[in-house]
């Protein structure tokens, strides 16, 4: 198989988290050795459950996860388990925008499989910390929320862009720096470091699905303020309350206009 859209789709449906991370990491290094093909026009099926997910952690409401206090290492480790169950998705979301939308630009697809590529990364050094911690993925419970808004923006490729990297993976911009503020005060130097490289890279990941959003608006000649809040509603996606990182949110693209609409 060595085409890229059906890799994707092959690695979102695997289980097993290890060989999820190795395959969309070796998956992007044969693509940018043009070992892999594109074929933007296949239109392609699941026909396994996705995405694939191992049987720990265990999925429960976003209010039934473990508290996470940081005075504890227990409480710690919860915390950081929350983290590396967000880039778990993260993955699961990019090669889900790799196959599942047809007739996209090259530039889209490898893009995406650059996220993928960026968020098992994000993965590898979260899970390696937790190790050290004397815990792995899968110790504590995680929720459900970023996959079940792809879920319900799997017809249209400009409602995915809109609610997923631009709302729900943004609110990742306005959390970071503070909890790797919490993590550098008591001395945990090696997830603050983590947290930088990721908070770096996530602008990278919205200001992709900000060029992408913006790129359809204007192929379908939509205007992108308008068609944003309506897609807001009509999706029901969550409020956003600040604070606001806005030098995050500017790196990552949103316009002047969009910033002063937060609030």
């Amino acid at each position: 198989m060595n085409e890229l859209r059906q890799n994707a789709l092959h690695w979102l449906a695997c289980s097993q988290v290890v060989d999820k991370v190795a395959g969309v990491t070796a998956l992007n290094f044969a693509w940018q050795a043009g070992d892999v093909c594109l074929d933007a026009s296949i239109q392609l099926t699941a026909n396994q459950a996705i995405p694939g997910h191992p049987a720990k952690p265990v999925l429960v409401s976003p209010l039934a996860v473990e508290k996470r206090s940081m005075r504890t290492l227990e409480g710690r480790a919860a915390l950081i388990h929350a983290i590396a169950h967000i880039e778990f998705n993260a993955i699961n979301l990019a090669l889900d925008a790799v196959w599942r939308f047809a007739d996209m630009p090259k530039t889209y697809y490898a893009d995406w499989l650059k996220v993928a590529a960026e968020e098992a990364y994000h993965f590898n050094l979260l899970h390696a910390h937790l190790q050290q911690m004397g815990y792995g993925y899968g110790d504590f419970s995680g929720h459900n929320s970023l996959w079940e808004m792809a879920e319900r923006t799997n017809e249209d490729v400009l409602a995915r862009l809109a609610l997923v990297p631009r709302t729900m993976e943004a609110r990742g911009l306005d959390a970071s720096v503070p909890l790797r503020n919490k993590f550098a005060q008591i001395g945990d130097t090696a997830v603050a470091d983590i947290l930088d490289i990721i908070l770096r890279d996530e602008i990278g990941h919205v200001a992709i699905g900000n060029h992408w959003f913006n790129w359809l608006c204007a192929a379908r000649q939509l205007s992108p303020i308008a068609t944003f809040e309506q897609l807001c509603q009509q999706y029901k996606a969550p409020k956003l309350r600040g604070p606001f990182n806005l030098e995050a949110r500017r790196l990552a693209g949103f316009s002047e206009a969009e910033l002063a609409l937060l609030g």
